[in-house]
């Protein structure tokens, strides 16, 4: 086994950025440990999905995935600045010649999103995702933002990004000017999963979003030997906050494919949650979250959505249905 074998499995790319990151010196870099491939990627368990949450079977056109009546999930784009080793679409994402398709929804695949979105009335909210739409140029992201916004019953866009920390000189003025659009109010979704990814030009990208007047919340994952300790994640809080990012998503890692050497057991988290609770206020608190695998939607942990059983947990959603949560 070899490296090059987790490359040509899964897409492999890290910003000049985050290298500046990394510490050589430290055998335990938790910026290291998320972007630079690793032989145990190759080691795939039972229980792990190529789709983990179930994407395709909510998908009614390219592009897009309807789980829940009033908001979709728009992913204009399947292809990101850097990959993280622990990434829920890894299957799915990358440069377009690394799976033998394109990384782009065609002209017409576009078009029938938009269709779609436009045909269903009880749609309010809209999550550009993928890949990662911050790496669009400013005018296709002005354009994605101005027909959404022009449909009537949209009245939320959320995109979902890494670049202000992975990638931070993508955000220039002009795509802050094109994530606004009269209509819609527009929200973004920052992904930090440590306090050292906030560098002098990260932080300078996110102040660039919140003075153009754009809404920032948190997303991230509990990673085993990353930030799977109550000082990690007390000091992520901190950054966001000090950041004027609202903490929203603390994910349990999902069930993606060689990824057991990042996950964590539900009842850590738990325990970590607990201890955060006695370090942090209400504002810097995230929701510790599950997203059901199969596609049955996101439930908090720290909730009665949760039972321990003999074998592991099982897991309510939103509909009532329970499902066993099994995971080595």
């Amino acid at each position: 086994m070899s490296l090059e074998e987790v490359a040509r499995r899964y897409a492999v790319s890290v910003s000049p950025a985050l290298l500046d990151l990394i510490d050589p010196a430290d055998p335990k870099d938790p910026i290291a440990r998320q972007f630079l491939p690793s032989l145990e990627e190759l080691n795939i368990l039972p229980e792990e999905r190529a789709d983990p949450i179930g994407d395709a079977a909510h998908s009614p056109v390219a592009g897009i995935v309807h789980r829940h009546p009033d908001r979709v999930l728009f992913k204009a784009v399947s292809a990101c600045p850097v990959y993280c080793r622990f990434c829920f679409r890894r299957e799915m994402i990358g440069p377009s010649n690394i799976k033998g398709k394109d990384n782009a929804l065609s002209r017409e695949e576009f078009e029938a999103a938009i269709a779609y979105i436009g045909a269903h009335p009880a749609i309010r909210e809209v999550i550009l995702t993928g890949g990662d739409p911050f790496i669009l140029s400013p005018r296709r992201v002005e354009e994605i933002t101005g027909r959404l916004a022009a449909i009537a019953h949209v009245k939320l866009i959320r995109w979902h990004t890494r670049v202000p920390v992975t990638d931070p000189a993508r955000v220039r003025d002009g795509l802050v000017a094109g994530l606004h659009a009269a209509g819609a109010t527009t929200w973004v979704a920052v992904h930090a999963n440590h306090a050292r990814e906030f560098s002098p030009s990260a932080k300078s990208a996110i102040a660039k979003l919140v003075d153009g007047g754009i809404a920032l919340v948190s997303q991230s994952v509990l990673l085993k030997g990353v930030n799977d300790d109550v000082e990690s994640l007390a000091g992520l809080m901190h950054a966001f906050v000090e950041n004027r990012i609202k903490p929203y998503y603390l994910h349990h890692p999902d069930l993606a494919p060689g990824t057991s050497h990042f996950r964590v057991r539900i009842e850590d988290g738990l325990a970590l949650m607990k201890q955060l609770r006695g370090r942090l206020s209400g504002l810097e608190m995230p929701t510790y979250m599950l997203d059901i695998p199969g596609g049955f939607g996101k439930v908090p942990l720290e909730s009665d959505h949760l039972e321990k059983t003999q074998g592991g947990y099982r897991v309510r959603d939103m509909a009532g249905h329970w499902h066993d949560y099994i995971a080595s």
